[in-house]
């Protein structure tokens, strides 16, 4: 059900992970989230940064904002993102020193150094909720911050168990009956948390788009999509995103960079249940673009269109960004195409600055189309030249 998006032109938001404060150095380490925030330091760190990332987002005039995934720890390049739901279930082993056998990378390459050092629990029974996930209170804190809607994302059932090993008979090594009992947990989950109020829920990742880009048979997409809608049953108060793209531990591309959605396009566009796809598309040029022309005005579904991103340094411009949404809307009706980064800013990602600089460049681009549009325009207040932190008033008399 459309809630954050409905009846608006040209809305923006980032995909979830910010840059953290560099005073923001507490961690969950397996806790649980009510437990950490009796911790008198860390409740007071995880409360200032939270309102941080709300400011920041804020500031650089952002429609639809995120906590920052500022719940997960900060550890390498992300791995918190994946084992946030699978550490706090019951069936893992003791210590998280199992090494996923999934991905490898040529020694010496960044990739490698990650992919080593990412140390998760093993699967030793059938697992079952233990630690709850608490999705609903850390959505809350956030929203607490702000007027505006906060996204609320989590990883797939399916990515999530990926990278795990299995040491016990009680699954089998497809792992199917393993990703369908964590989707169960989330589900439950995600429905109390959308129960608690959030009207935006992102689920990140599912495998279908890297499994059909390999060549997956069609019962392996078709677990893939039960699978997901399984996860996302009975939300249907909030708004459903599926965030897609190629990969983002420490802001790295993990795929060949010729693989396409395009295998995909179908299932994302008709099968799976939600209102809003994410693509990663301004650092692959928005080869994409082209492939959804046969859908322009004849879906409800609406895209995110990865406007700005998470690899590069340079910040774009808005101009540049206004050059690409009007690309964009060749392919996308204006009130079908969402505005968005290629995936989070954090995890090792790129400086606070760069990402709030770039998240205004969105903002600002998306002013400049819409009032080629007619359509109503967004306050950016960093791009207020009467509020900027730096700017020196004219003495009297002297020409500005």
């Amino acid at each position: 059900m459309l809630t954050a998006t409905k009846d608006r032109i040209l809305p923006t938001t980032v995909t979830g992970s910010w840059p953290r404060p560099a005073w923001y150095t507490g961690n969950l380490l397996e806790r649980p989230y009510s437990t950490a925030l009796g911790d008198v330091q860390f409740r007071e760190q995880h409360l200032d940064a939270v309102a941080t990332v709300i400011a920041d987002q804020e500031l650089a005039g952002l429609d639809i904002l995120t906590n920052g995934d500022y719940h997960l720890d900060f550890d390498l390049a992300g791995r918190s993102w994946f084992s946030y739901p699978s550490e706090r279930v019951s069936g893992i082993s003791e210590y998280d020193t199992e090494r996923t056998a999934l991905w490898d990378y040529p020694v010496g390459t960044w990739l490698n150094e990650i992919v080593g050092g990412w140390k998760y629990h093993a699967i030793v029974d059938k697992i079952a909720p233990r630690v709850p996930l608490e999705f609903a209170k850390i959505w809350r804190v956030a929203q607490s911050r702000t007027e505006k809607p906060v996204k609320f994302g989590t990883v797939s059932s399916d990515l999530a168990c990926t990278v795990l090993t299995i040491q016990t008979d009680a699954y089998d090594d497809d792992k199917r009956e393993l990703m369908w009992d964590l989707a169960t947990i989330l589900n439950s989950e995600l429905r109390q948390l959308v129960a608690g109020g959030c009207k935006v829920v992102q689920i990140e990742e599912p495998a279908i788009h890297s499994a059909a880009a390999w060549g997956a048979d069609e019962d392996t997409l078709s677990f893939y999509v039960d699978l997901f809608n399984h996860t996302v049953d009975g939300l249907d108060d909030a708004e459903l995103w599926v965030h897609t793209c190629w990969g983002n531990p420490g802001a790295q591309h993990c795929f060949d960079p010729n693989i396409s959605y395009e295998p995909s396009l179908e299932i994302y566009m008709e099968r799976i249940k939600c209102d809003v796809w994410t693509i990663e598309s301004k650092n692959n040029n928005h080869q994409l673009l082209p492939a959804l022309a046969p859908y322009k005005g004849k879906t409800d579904k609406k895209i995110a269109v990865g406007m700005i991103s998470h690899r590069q340094l340079q910040v774009e411009t808005p101009d540049e960004v206004a050059a690409d949404i009007r690309l964009a809307l060749d392919y996308i009706e204006p009130e079908n195409l969402v505005l968005s980064s290629d995936c989070g800013f954090g995890r090792q990602g790129v400086p606070r600055p760069i990402a709030t600089y770039k998240a205004a460049a969105l903002a600002q681009g998306a002013n400049i189309v819409r009032k080629e549009l007619g359509a109503e325009t967004t306050y950016v207040p960093i791009a207020d030249p009467a509020i900027q932190i730096d700017t020196k008033p004219v003495p009297e008399g002297v020409p500005a």
